[in-house]
C-alpha cells in the first residue's frame, strides 16, 4: 500500500524537473538567456496581440483588377454565347467598364440579345431575402450592342472579393506559423491584420499582396516569341516573361490547361538529382484529369507554369503526366520555396492587395487592464493556497505543492508547442488551478469518508484515492471535449483559452492524483500517523450533520425560476454581442503633447455607456486605435472634446 517503486519516483521528478527547466526562459531577460549553456532550452510562451502588442498591417483590395476580370469574363461569355448561337459578329473588346459588340447580321440582333440575356439577368445577393441587382445592363445602337458593368455590381463583387480575400490572408498567416493574429475587415475595401510580436514583417507583407493565382499553359508555337513582341502575337496567345534576370519571353496561349483552384496540395522539398529547391504538387481528381489529357496530347512541346503572370519555368513534355502530381523548379532558395507552398496552398487571392499603412501597435489590452488581470489572477491563486492551507492542514500543503507543480508544466507545455498566450489563456490557467484544487479536495473527502468508516489510515488514503480517480478522469473528460470543441471551432483568444485549459487538464490529473499520492505516501512513512491532520476542515465541520436535502424543494424551485427567466431573457432581449461578433468602428486619436494615457481614454469612453471599448498604442507613443462596438442608429461618439486629443 502506497508503494512507489524508485522508477515511478524517477518519472515523478524527472518530469518535474524537466518542467522547471523548459518554463524558466520565461522568467528570464533576453541578455540572460544569451548567457545560459547551449544545452538549456531557451523558448519562451509566445504572447497574443492583447499582452505585447505587434504589427499593424492595412491592405486594400484593387477594384481595377476585379473591374478588369469582369470585362475578360464578359468578352469570354459573349465570344462564347454567339458561338454556339452561330452568330456572326465583329469588333468585339471591353474598355473602362463597357463591353462592345457588332452583329453582323442585322436581322440576327434579336437572336443576338436573346442567347445574351443571361449577362444582364439580375444577379441575387445577400442570401433568399437579400434581393438582387443588375450586375450587366444593355443599349442597343443598331447592330451595336454595349454591355456595361454597373456601379452596384461592381461593388457587390468587390464585396465578395473581399470577405474571400480575408480567409485567403487567414491561411496565410496561419500557414506561416503566425499564433492567434487578428484579422478584421474595415470599410467595403479594406482588410487589418495585425500579428502578434511579428520579427519579420517584410515577408508577411510580401505572402499577403501577392495574388498567386497558378496555372498551366501551352507555349505557342505557331510564330516566334520575338515576331510577336514586335507584331501582333496571335488573339488566343500573350507574351509573358519569366522570374529571370534578365527575363526571358515566351508567347503562351491564353487559355489554362489547369488552374490553381485543382490543387490539393503544395509542398517544399528538395530535387533528388540536383538537390535544389523545389515544390511539389498535387491535382484533385479533376485537375489531374486534364492534365493528364493535355499532356497526352502535347508530347513534346513545352508548356509554361505561370503565377501571377510571370512565367515560373517552361518544360517540355517528355511523356504523359498521369499521375496527377509533379514538382515546379526554378532557382527557388528554400525560404521561396516554402512561401511558394504557402501561397499555392492557402489559394489565390481574387484580386491584388496593396499594404496602404505598416505600423506597430501596443498591447491590445492596454497596459493597465493587463497589469489589472494579472493582478486579479495573484489574488486568486494566493486565496487559493491560503484556503487550503487552513482547510486541509498537511493535506493542503500537499495540494500547493502540487498546484505549484501544475503551473510551471502548463508553462513548459505552452512553450514547447509554441502557443499563444493571451489573457483569456490567463483565465484558463486560473480556472485549471480551481480544478486542481477541486480534485485534491475529492481525494481528501474519499479518504475522510473511508476513516470514518473506521478504516486504518494507510488504507484510508489508498482506498480514498482509488475511488476518486474515476471521479477526476470522468469530471476532466468532460471538460476536455468542451476544450477540443472550442478549439476546433474557435478562433483567436477563444482557441488559445482551449489550449490552456485542454493542456491544464492534462496536468491537472498527473499531478493531483500521481504526485499527490507519491507526497502522501512520503508523508505517511515519515509521520506515521493514526489520525488525519487537523484542520478547520476537520475542527469545525466533521461534527456537524448539516441537513441541505432537507430545503432540496426550495432550492429546486429557485433553480428552476432562474432557469426560466434566464430562457425568457434569452428569447427576448438577447444577448449583449461585442466587437467580435457585430463590428464597431475605428478611432485613431494623437495626443497634442506628450504620450497618450490609454487607461484614461478607455475610462472616459467607458463612462459613455458605449459598450465595449478596445484601445491599444499605435504606431508613436502619442497616437492610440480605439475600437467601439457597434452603437444602435448609427451614430459615433464624439471623442475629439477629450483632453490630450485631437
Amino acid at each position: 500500500m502506497l508503494y512507489f517503486s524508485r522508477w515511478k519516483t524517477f518519472f515523478i521528478w524527472f518530469t518535474v524537473l524537466v518542467s522547471v527547466l523548459v518554463a524558466l526562459p520565461n522568467l528570464l531577460s533576453d541578455e540572460q538567456l544569451e548567457a545560459l549553456p547551449s544545452w538549456m532550452p531557451s523558448k519562451k510562451v509566445t504572447l497574443g496581440l492583447d499582452l505585447q502588442g505587434g504589427s499593424h498591417i492595412m491592405l486594400k483590395i484593387e477594384k481595377a483588377d476585379i473591374v478588369k476580370e469582369r470585362l475578360e469574363t464578359t468578352v469570354g461569355d459573349i465570344r462564347a454565347a454567339l458561338r454556339d448561337a452561330g452568330i456572326r459578329y465583329t469588333g468585339l473588346s471591353g474598355v473602362g467598364q463597357q463591353v462592345q459588340v457588332r452583329i453582323t447580321d442585322a436581322d440576327k440582333v434579336e437572336a443576338a440579345k436573346e442567347a445574351l440575356s443571361a449577362l444582364t439577368a439580375p444577379v441575387s445577393v445577400g442570401g433568399l431575402t437579400g434581393g438582387s441587382i443588375e450586375e450587366i445592363t444593355l443599349q442597343e445602337d443598331g447592330t451595336l450592342l454595349r454591355f456595361n458593368l454597373t456601379d452596384a455590381g461592381i461593388d457587390y463583387r468587390a464585396g465578395s472579393a473581399l470577405t474571400q480575400s480575408m480567409e485567403v490572408v487567414r491561411r496565410r498567416v496561419d500557414e506561416l506559423g503566425t499564433t492567434e493574429p487578428m484579422i478584421q475587415r474595415q470599410g467595403n475595401d479594406r482588410i487589418i491584420v495585425q500579428v502578434p510580436g511579428l520579427t519579420d514583417p517584410q515577408r508577411l507583407k510580401s505572402l499577403l499582396n501577392q495574388t498567386a493565382k497558378l496555372s498551366f499553359h501551352m507555349v505557342d508555337m505557331s510564330m516566334p516569341v520575338t515576331e510577336a513582341i514586335n507584331g501582333r502575337p496571335p488573339a488566343n496567345a500573350e507574351v509573358l516573361y519569366s522570374q529571370d534576370d534578365p527575363a526571358v519571353p515566351y508567347l503562351v496561349e491564353k487559355r489554362a490547361l489547369v488552374s490553381g483552384e485543382n490543387l490539393v496540395d503544395a509542398q517544399a522539398s528538395f530535387n533528388q538529382q540536383t538537390n535544389e529547391p523545389v515544390v511539389t504538387f498535387r491535382f484533385d481528381s479533376k485537375g489531374a484529369q486534364r492534365f493528364a489529357q493535355a499532356t497526352q496530347e502535347n508530347v513534346g512541346r513545352p508548356f509554361a507554369i505561370v503565377l501571377d503572370d510571370q512565367v515560373i519555368s517552361a518544360p517540355v513534355i517528355r511523356e504523359p503526366i498521369i499521375g496527377g502530381s509533379g514538382q515546379i523548379s526554378g532557382n527557388f532558395s528554400v525560404e521561396g520555396a516554402n512561401d511558394l507552398a504557402v501561397l499555392l496552398r492557402a489559394g489565390a487571392l481574387p484580386a491584388t492587395l496593396t499594404v496602404v499603412e505598416e505600423r506597430t501597435v501596443g498591447p491590445g489590452l492596454g497596459q493597465d487592464s493587463i497589469n489589472a488581470g494579472i493582478f486579479a489572477s495573484g489574488i486568486g491563486a494566493i486565496f487559493v493556497v491560503l484556503f487550503m492551507l487552513g482547510f486541509y492542514g498537511s493535506f493542503g500543503v500537499m495540494a500547493n505543492i502540487a498546484l505549484a507543480a501544475n503551473i510551471v508544466m502548463i508553462l513548459a507545455l505552452l512553450s514547447l508547442i509554441g502557443s499563444t498566450l493571451t489573457l483569456p489563456g490567463i483565465a484558463g490557467i486560473v480556472l485549471t488551478m480551481g480544478m486542481a484544487v477541486d480534485s485534491n479536495v475529492l481525494v481528501y473527502e474519499r479518504i475522510r469518508e473511508e476513516a470514518k468508516s473506521g478504516r486504518p489510515l494507510v488504507q484510508a488514503i489508498e482506498i480514498g484515492f482509488n475511488k476518486a480517480f474515476a471521479t477526476i478522469v470522468d469530471a476532466n473528460l468532460t471538460t476536455l471535449i468542451a476544450a477540443a470543441v472550442l478549439f476546433f471551432l474557435g478562433s483567436g483568444p477563444v482557441k488559445g483559452f482551449a489550449v490552456t485549459l485542454a493542456i491544464g487538464i492534462i496536468t491537472t490529473v498527473f499531478t493531483a492524483f500521481t504526485m499527490t499520492r507519491w507526497l502522501m505516501a512520503v508523508w505517511f512513512r515519515w509521520r506515521r500517523p493514526k489520525h488525519l491532520p487537523k484542520g478547520i476542515r476537520t475542527g469545525m465541520f466533521d461534527a456537524q450533520n448539516i441537513r441541505f436535502m432537507a430545503i432540496r424543494r426550495y432550492t429546486f424551485g429557485i433553480a428552476g425560476a432562474l432557469a426560466l427567466a434566464s430562457m425568457v431573457g434569452f428569447l427576448t432581449v438577447g444577448l449583449n454581442l461585442g466587437i467580435d461578433f457585430q463590428g464597431g468602428s475605428i478611432i485613431e486619436v494623437k495626443a497634442r503633447s506628450g504620450a497618450a494615457d490609454i487607461g484614461e481614454i478607455r475610462d472616459r469612453l467607458s463612462e459613455l455607456n458605449l459598450g465595449e471599448v478596445q484601445a491599444q498604442g499605435f504606431g508613436d507613443p502619442a497616437s492610440v486605435l480605439i475600437r467601439i462596438q457597434a452603437q444602435e442608429g448609427g451614430e459615433m461618439p464624439s471623442v475629439g472634446d477629450h483632453p490630450g486629443a485631437r
